[in-house]
């Protein structure tokens, strides 16, 4: 049987009701209460992705959007790494990949001199709910870390992927010709 075969099978039926008690499936067959840490790690993870893929539904292809897509891959093997002990799919490479992807990305923007408020247009403002999701998964992992032995390099990547959506907004909002909205901490003295 071919993997093809194998991905058929396997969903071809979506509910099992293996879950109806509050507990969940692990990739190694074990079962674990669906509050778990590691779920809601899990949970932030696929929270992220999704909103990722939000994101590349309304950017324009380019190295974003390119971007983007191969983050999805690592976030998925991300997921699968938390489910299954012992499995290793990111490595250290990945970060680094990550960081030259950043520094490439800031290149073309302007000096940022002043915080910036999420917003802009609809690629820009997702792009920053990716962002804020991303830091919640990382709080998440971090307290997950304290009772669940993990690849370490998940908190690196994760961290680091905070910073590339923070930029790629950035990009998003030049490409688009729209400006960046600068915090203003006078402002609430002036109202």
């Amino acid at each position: 049987m071919n993997t093809g075969d194998a991905m058929g099978y396997r969903l071809s039926k979506i509910y099992t009701r293996t879950g109806d008690k509050g507990t969940t499936g692990m990739a190694d067959g074990s079962r674990i209460e669906k509050d778990s840490l590691r779920i809601a790690a899990i949970g932030d993870i696929d929270e992220l992705n999704s909103v990722i893929g939000m994101v590349l539904s309304k950017c324009k292809p380019g190295l974003v959007a390119e971007t983007l897509l191969t983050i999805q891959h690592d976030l998925f093997n991300l997921g699968g790494e938390l489910a299954m002990p012992g499995y290793d799919a990111l490595t250290d490479e990945r970060v680094q990949w990550l960081e030259k992807t950043l520094d490439e990305m800031n290149e073309s923007l302007p000096p940022l001199e002043e915080f910036i408020l999420p917003g802009g247009g609809e690629a820009a403002a997702s792009c920053h709910l990716a962002r804020s999701v991303c830091r919640r998964a990382e709080r998440m992992l971090v307290s997950l870390a304290k009772e669940f032995d993990y690849n370490s390099v998940i908190k690196s990547y994760v961290n680091r992927l905070s910073d590339l959506l923070f930029v790629a907004c950035r990009v998003l909002s030049h490409e688009a010709g729209e400006p960046e909205v600068y915090w203003q901490s006078e402002r609430l003295k002036n109202k």
